[in-house]
């Protein structure tokens, strides 16, 4: 059987060009694996080659998202490859959506198969999962060995056009691509096999998983603001200069609370913003456009607000997971409720 044929797309971390720094990198087209490609090489032994490996700055991809595409895919399709590998991202954010957007692209455009990785609640799976295969991942690089071990594999099957089993067996995230097949056991029972198991507090997998929405009742309307005192919250990631509590500029584990007691304006030379998920030059030039401290201390020079909370929270929403976010907000919540807190004014980039 002749050897498979595998173009890799990583960004640049992953390429070993740099961190956030260098998110602006131009796409470059290297020959061989670089980086993950050398575990994949070595998982696919002699059935496949990493022909080639594109890397791109996250930043650059999403800044100019049209034009990076159809540089890539042009690369891509100059190493005539079988088929074409993406990540894995993992839970960065900009990563998965730029390994999503270039496999439906060359998917699309190429015609050969394509398979990323990435983790549950990387925004780039709910975008893309339906379009492209996906392997799903642990939240960060320390799951390389598991991914490589599911994505090799299903990878080899793409890229040989062999018939690709259900998600539960080839290891992808759901499509939402049903077909029909023959069960050994009727419904029936099965289903009583499923409830004893449930009674029983056993493990089971239902045939059928229901979305599960997050639900959130809207706070009724603030009677009086000119009496009401308001907090700022934000994601951000408005923090003092030096940033002192470390928080991540992408996946925070963390969120920070700072005094602004007599403050009434963020200048650049008291704070900035940690936040790696956006152009930070204008934030960092004047926080206030991202955490309005200036204007409410206006507003409560004039009595259109009861007054300024002397604290503010901050953390990072970018690549954060969702969970990580609900535990963020359930513990501000409780610390505002305690402050007697009226309203929240929540900002975000």
């Amino acid at each position: 059987m002749a050897q498979v044929r595998i173009v890799h797309y990583i960004n640049q971390f992953f390429g070993q060009i740099g961190g956030e720094e260098k998110a602006d990198f131009r796409p470059e087209l290297r020959e061989g694996p670089v980086g993950p490609g050398l575990a994949f090489a070595q998982a696919l032994g002699d059935e496949a080659e990493i022909a080639a490996t594109v890397i791109c700055g996250d930043s650059y991809f999403n800044e100019n998202i049209e034009s990076a595409k159809k540089e890539i895919i042009e690369m891509i399709r100059g190493c005539k490859p079988d088929a074409l590998l993406a990540g894995p991202a993992f839970n960065a954010g900009r990563y998965g959506v730029a390994c999503g957007a270039i496999c439906e692209a060359v998917k699309k455009e190429l015609g050969i198969p394509v398979l990323t990785g990435m983790y549950e609640e990387n925004p780039g799976a709910d975008m893309y999962k339906s379009a492209v295969y996906i392997v799903p991942t642990k939240n960060n690089a320390a799951g390389m060995r598991s991914a490589v071990k599911t994505m090799a594999p299903l990878l080899l099957k793409l890229a040989r056009h062999e018939k690709i089993g259900a998600s539960a067996q080839e290891g992808y995230m759901p499509n939402g691509i049903r077909v029909n097949f023959f069960e050994e056991e009727r419904g029936s029972k099965r289903a009583v096999d499923m409830l004893l198991r449930k009674m029983a507090g056993k493990p089971f997998t239902t045939e059928f998983p229901m979305p599960d929405f997050d639900r959130v009742e809207p706070a009724p309307a603030v009677k009086d603001l000119s009496k009401a005192r308001i907090a700022l919250v934000t994601s951000g990631g408005i923090v003092p200069k030096g940033n002192p509590d470390h928080i991540e500029s992408s996946s925070a584990s963390k969120y920070g609370c700072y005094d602004i007691t007599g403050v009434t304006d963020l200048t650049s030379e008291t704070f900035e913003t940690a936040h790696g998920g956006y152009d930070p030059v204008y934030a960092n030039e004047d926080a206030d456009r991202v955490l309005p401290v200036d204007v409410l201390r206006e507003f409560a020079a004039e009595g259109k607000i009861g007054g300024l909370y002397e604290k503010f929270y901050t953390t990072v929403g970018n690549g954060t997971a969702v969970k990580s976010a609900k535990k963020f907000a359930e513990e501000i919540a409780a610390d505002l409720r305690h402050a007697n807190i009226d309203a929240i004014v929540l900002t975000s980039t």
